[in-house]
């Protein structure tokens, strides 16, 4: 027997982009019934223990992981972490294993990876190697001592 949130797992295997951002209303919307009451209230709720509940069960099935919960606002993003499940013999996997694989499968770096590139310059003739403060450097020569 389908779960009651089933749809929101097929309307998260149609989405092509990697974060998708929704409301709750949405998610009501496109699981045709209201989200209980501790969904509403608790952030816990929308964690991404695939022991939490059926439904974090289908977004995790779905290759999907929540994040930016916001509680006020009644939003949240699906992030993509991983292809969906294709079914049979499919095994539930702790969403940062699911990431570790996915992460492996596409050989893929951190979202930070290179996020200073182009931006830090170097004066020329300054040597990295040396210590930034050489009465540090000495005090630490002397403890070694």
């Amino acid at each position: 027997m389908a779960s009651k949130y089933a749809p929101l797992g097929d309307y998260l295997r149609t989405q092509y982009a990697d974060e998708v951002p929704m409301t709750f209303g949405r998610i009501e919307q496109v699981i045709g019934a209201a989200l209980p009451p501790l969904a509403q209230h608790s952030r816990g709720w929308w964690s991404n223990n695939a022991a939490n509940n059926v439904m974090t069960r289908v977004w995790l099935d779905a290759g999907f992981r929540t994040e930016r919960v916001d509680l006020e606002r009644r939003t949240l993003v699906f992030r993509r972490i991983a292809a969906a499940a294709s079914g049979a013999g499919h095994e539930l996997r702790e969403p940062s294993a699911v990431y570790e694989v996915a992460t492996m499968a596409k050989k893929t770096h951190h979202p930070l990876f290179g996020a200073l590139q182009d931006v830090t310059f170097l004066v020329e003739g300054v040597d990295l190697t040396l210590p930034a403060d050489p009465d540090w450097a000495d005090l630490v020569d002397q403890k070694r001592d």
